[in-house]
């Protein structure tokens, strides 16, 4: 399973500073509000939005 965000949810849901950390994104980059990041099920789950099997 993936999940994707966008730079506007994270922000919304303070986990921002995470996927900016996981993506390598800085402050230099050119960033966009709809600008989509895929999260991995492991990722997911260590923001706490998906429960272990």
């Amino acid at each position: 399973m993936k999940v994707i965000i966008t730079l506007q949810e994270a922000v919304e849901r303070g986990v921002w500073d995470r996927i900016r950390e996981w993506f390598g994104r800085d402050e230099k980059d050119e960033l966009w509000p709809n600008e989509e990041f895929i999260l991995t099920e492991e990722q997911a789950r260590e923001l706490g939005w998906l429960t272990t099997k």
